[in-house]
Parts: structure tokens; sequence; C-alpha cells
């Protein structure tokens, strides 16, 4: 691998974006004071949040079982800042950062990210001068990184990069299942990144968690090839295994996860060309594939007017469509709606396919899941 900014990181972030949660809806702090430690001790130092990840209380986490307990040398911290999220002027979107400040208690950002730009956002960021604040906090000493988080096409991206050569990273949507997906292009995002020799931090290395998942044909191709290993440790060693990459993020959401991904990212070690082998078969199996590609998210729920529980009716559907149940989906629909807005109830406004990262035709595949009302 060629020399660029981050090599030397340990090569698997810890996503707080899927955190445990308890039965009360809140975030299970202490089994992510466990996740936390069991991390540091095998090396890791990057931990990724967000001002609008759990409304906030991602970031209130990190401070109470990372910052509060840790050392501030031990480990590093990006969050982000969402201009059309969460926020309505310029004023409101630059409170994001120093909320973040007294939310973390951090002191300041190793990595800090304009958030999840798209087509229909990125001009945001322009109006509301965020590009420059962000330089200003990194001058005041607030930021030692910056960049931003893409979910567009690969033009988009080259254009951004052009303009702001001074971006010190980008955060990239890649896995192996999108690596070829036109509406995603991981592949594409990737080599435009390193046509302009910028860094890359993964997001979404195991698509919300579907790669550690998979169909019944996809995990007999990765157990034939080695029965030991589990299907995300394909998933994020197949990212990590590339150049330019500072680390890839996992959204672990219990202490198993957490064990399993270290278990083979604490020496980590790149795929082998038999091990990408493995991968090309299984993306050619992927093509078969008919499920809804949501990786849960929830970018599409923060402003639908019916309270529409989008992503956790995709999830019902995908789980009707791998094995049928007797009623038709109808129960685990009922219960994923339950004092939610059903598939039925959409008006059609589009704000969810404006907001989705994966550019899903979000209002047709509703159509589809009243099936199971």
């Amino acid at each position: 691998m060629s020399d660029y900014f981050g090599k030397e990181v340990f090569k698997l972030g810890f996503g707080l974006m899927r955190l445990p949660k308890l039965e009360s809806g809140k975030i299970d702090i202490p089994q992510v004071c466990t996740m936390v430690d069991k991390f540091i001790d095998a090396g890791g130092t990057y931990f990724d949040t967000a001002y609008v990840y759990d409304n906030g209380e991602s970031e209130e986490a990190a401070r109470k079982a990372l910052v509060e307990r840790y050392p501030r040398e031990r480990y590093t911290l990006c969050t982000k800042l969402n201009a059309w999220l969460q926020c309505h002027d310029e004023a409101s979107a630059k409170q994001q950062f120093y909320t973040s400040l007294e939310r973390t208690g951090a002191g300041y950002f190793d990595y800090y990210l304009l958030h999840a730009l798209q087509r229909n956002n990125y001009k945001k960021y322009d109006e509301y001068h965020i590009w420059d604040f962000v330089k200003e906090q990194k001058a005041k000493g607030l930021i030692n990184y910056w960049g931003f988080s893409f979910h567009a096409d690969p033009q988009l991206l080259d254009e951004l990069l052009t303009d702001h050569p001074d971006v010190d990273f980008i955060q990239l949507q890649i896995n192996y299942a999108d690596w070829n997906n036109p509406g995603v292009a991981s592949r594409e995002c990737y080599e435009v990144a390193r046509k302009h020799g910028v860094s890359i931090t993964v997001m979404e290395p195991i698509k919300g968690g579907a790669l550690a998942n998979p169909d019944e044909s996809v995990r007999k191709i990765f157990e034939a090839a080695d029965p030991k290993a589990s299907p995300a440790s394909w998933a994020i060693r197949y990212v990590a295994s590339m150049d330019g990459i500072i680390t890839v993020l996992s959204g672990m959401s219990n202490i198993a996860q957490m064990d399993d991904n270290l278990s083979y990212m604490r020496d980590f070690r790149p795929l082998s060309e038999a091990e990408k082998k493995v991968i090309f078969d299984v993306q050619a199996e992927l093509v078969k594939d008919n499920s809804i590609k949501c990786t849960g998210c929830h970018y599409c729920t923060e402003g639908c007017p019916m309270n529409i529980a989008i992503p956790d009716i995709f999830s019902v559907w995908n789980a009707e469509k791998r094995k049928a149940s007797p009623d038709g989906g109808k129960q685990a629909y009922s219960a994923a709606t339950r004092d939610k807005g059903r598939a039925s109830d959409c008006i059609e406004c589009g704000q969810c396919e404006g907001a989705c990262p994966q550019h899903l035709e979000i209002i047709s595949l509703l159509k589809d899941c009243r099936s199971m009302e």
C-alpha cells in the first residue's frame, strides 16, 4: 500500500450510530463502556459520532463512556455538522459545532465532517458558509482534521474535491455489495478520492448490518472458503485491505459484535488473492438479491409528516422475502408500526427520498409493503 494520511491508524473504527439500547429506548451506557474498554485495549483509537445521531444521545454517550473515562491522548473523536437536519438557518447550523463540544466534553475534535452531502443538500453548506466556518475552527485549534461525508455521484464528488482541495479526508460508503451499485457508486467514488489523493474513512462496510447476516446462498460461499470466519469479517477486511483507507467504521450494537470484529482486526491481515476471489463470487451471487437495500440510517424518518416507520417496515419486508411466515408478515408488520405510521399512510411528499443516502424509491417500495397490512 502507498503512503497516505492516516495509514498508521488502527483499521477498525468504532461507529457510535447503532449503540445498544435499553428497553426504555435509551442508550445502554454500561454496555457501551465495556465495548469502549475492549476496543481501546485492542489498540483502537477512532470513535465516530454525529450531532444528529440519536438526537444527541450518541455524543453524550461518547462523553460518558469515553471522554470522562480515558485520557484525551488515548483516543481520537470525530463528529459531524448537518446543515439540512435539525437546523433552519446559518446560526442554528453553526451552533451544532458548539453543542457537540458541550455534549462530548472533548475540548476539541480530532476529525470533523460536513455531514452527508448529497445533490439535494450540498449547496446548504455554501449558503450557510460552513466550509469557511469549519476551517476557522481548525485555525483556532478546535479541529485537527476536517472533511465531509458523502452520499452522491462521483461527478459531484470530483467537483467538491476540485473546489475544496484543502480537505484533509472524506468519508465514503464502501462495501462489496455496493462496489458496482450505480445508486451508491462505491468504486467510482473511491477512485475519484484516490485521484485527488484524499484519504478515506469508510462508513457502512456491513451495509447497516445486512452483510453480517446475508442470505443462505452467500453464507455458504463464505463457509466453504473459511468456516470459522464470520460474514462481517469478510465485509470489513474487504474494505480495510484497500489503499488510502484511514479506518473502517463498524456501528457495533453489542459486546458480541465488538468481540467478533476485534478477533480479526486486532492483528489485521489484508485479503489474499484467493479471498478476493471469494468476494467476487459473492458479488456475483448478490446480483440475484431482490431485497430492499435499506441500511436503517433513519434519515428518511426525520421529517416524515406521517411518522412512518420506513426502515422497520422494510426490515419486515426483507425478512418475509427471505423466509415467508404463515401470516404473510402481518404480525411482524403490526409490531414494527405500533404507535407509528403505516405504509398506507404515505402522502407521497417525497421528503424521504430526498434524504435517503441509498437513493431508494421509497414511495414505490412502501406501496409494495402495504400487502403486509
